[in-house]
């Protein structure tokens, strides 16, 4: 007899959310399994190791009162599946995709299997086309492009939730008749941070072009390595069998790392650096490498990931794997947000690498990379001088590196500094960035074309 046809009632043990079961066959790796309780209760779980007869299941939810001696398991015989349909757009689930907003369940167009796959290599596009975020600091020095992933590392306390909303609320693709959405998954929050997501889409209009997954903090860790895998096979659908754009905002992924080194740990595995397992790298590719353009497909899938680092410390485990697999990322910076600069984006050690094939004409504008670069070096010499003054005064500054010092807070001030409902177009900040730059002499814009100054940048200059 197969175990799937089979209840097995040789539970040996139980350690946190992880249940070891003697004696079974025919048994796969993340199979679905529905344990019985003495009372008649139901929880279902997913098979995590299996060999030699024994089974590691991790149950979604509590397993107190559990008696080793009188459960019951059942395996079920398939892996889990989403239900997916495009009446998900406009809805709120649960991480395990079950409705939070108490609407009807989704009549499943088809069921697909969350653990999904990275895109292969030799099927990938290459991804050349500009989302618009209309925020500044993203768009105008650090473009996102459609089937990119782009992190945002953050810190706690850090408004890095508001900046979640406001791209998920902005983004947009250039050509308006292309059909654009947004999946969104918090992992781990608050029910004030639940509440904060929900009205914002809601209030905003920006939820009937969405879906969201809403993992809490009081929710079972294991549902949180889950959450991100339904928002991903949701977007993959809609992208790949409905011709969409998705634009995929997961926040937070240090809560899913937390969760994935609690299980490690329940499983009795031979740590890694800090305690996580030595697979993570692996695990988050799994996630992050589902985001791309596939040849013959019309649809993307576009990927912007938010994780908190403890400490602000870039060199933690999470944020450094995450930079080594990604294709780039933001940094929202501390000294910023103490100054009352929202968006505290800290362009200088930003990146987006893929920036340069997403921008030009025909994309943003031609002028883009040479604004661009002008920006970025004017800033990070004001930076510097900033330093510098602090330790010899300003009036032992040159008269062009006072200008220097007054670009960089102009910069903050206008160019990164920018409201949470203010949408600024290409266009628009790209013109910010040559009024911001009229105010140093033209003999030290090295970085503009002069073809372009005179297009573009002549009327702001006095």
């Amino acid at each position: 007899m197969s175990a799937m046809m089979k209840e097995y009632q040789t539970v040996t043990n139980v350690e946190g959310p992880l249940v070891f079961v003697e004696r079974v066959g025919n048994v796969g790796y993340n199979e679905l399994v529905e344990v019985k309780l003495p009372n008649g209760e139901k929880r279902k779980g997913q098979v995590l190791e299996t060999s030699k007869g024994r089974a590691v299941i991790q149950i979604f939810g509590s397993t107190v009162g559990l008696d080793i001696q009188k459960t019951k398991v059942k395996f079920v015989g398939e892996t889990m599946k989403l239900a997916v349909s495009e009446e998900m757009l406009g809805r709120v689930f649960n991480g395990f995709g079950e409705p939070r907003d108490k609407g009807t369940p989704i009549v499943a167009e088809k069921k697909i299997d969350i653990i999904g796959a990275a895109i292969n290599p030799m099927s990938r596009e290459k991804p050349v086309d500009f989302i618009q975020t209309g925020i500044s600091a993203i768009d105008g020095l650090n473009t996102l492009v459609r089937g990119q992933k782009l992190p945002i590392f953050s810190g706690f306390g850090l408004p890095h939730n508001d900046l979640a909303v406001q791209i998920a609320r902005q983004a947009k693709v250039r050509n308006q008749s292309e059909n654009f959405a947004v999946v969104f998954a918090a992992v781990g929050i608050t029910h004030e941070e639940a509440n904060f997501f929900m009205k914002d889409f809601e209030k905003t209009g920006s939820l009937e072009r969405s879906v969201l997954f809403l993992n809490l903090a009081d929710d079972p860790s294991v549902e949180r390595l889950i959450t991100p895998r339904m928002a991903l096979t949701t977007a993959e659908y809609l992208a790949f069998e409905k011709d969409m754009h998705v634009l995929v905002i997961i926040t937070d992924m240090t809560n899913y790392c937390e969760a994935l080194r609690e299980i490690a740990g329940a499983r009795k595995e031979v740590p890694g650096r800090r305690g996580y397992p030595g697979y993570m790298y692996t695990d988050l590719a799994s996630i992050y490498e589902r985001a791309g353009v596939i040849k013959g497909k019309k649809g993307s899938v576009t990927q912007i990931t938010i994780l908190s680092m403890p400490s602000d410390d870039i060199t933690h485990p999470i944020p450094d794997l995450t930079g080594y697999i990604t294709e780039g990322q933001i940094v929202v910076g501390r000294e910023l947000h103490r100054k009352g600069i929202y968006l505290p984006i800290d362009v200088l050690p930003c990146l987006s690498r893929l920036m340069n094939l997403g921008i030009g004409k025909g994309k943003t504008r031609e002028d883009h990379r040479g604004i661009a670069d002008q920006l970025y070096a004017a800033y990070a010499q004001g930076r510097d001088l900033r330093s510098l003054s602090a330790v010899v005064g300003e009036d032992a500054l040159t008269e062009i590196d006072r200008k220097y010092l007054k670009f960089a807070d102009a910069f903050e001030g206008r160019f990164i500094k920018q409201g949470k409902y203010e949408d600024r177009s290409i266009e628009q900040t790209l013109d910010l960035g040559w009024e911001l730059i009229a105010a140093l002499p033209e003999s030290e814009l090295k970085r503009v074309k002069l073809e372009h100054l005179d297009k573009f940048g002549r009327k702001f200059r006095k």
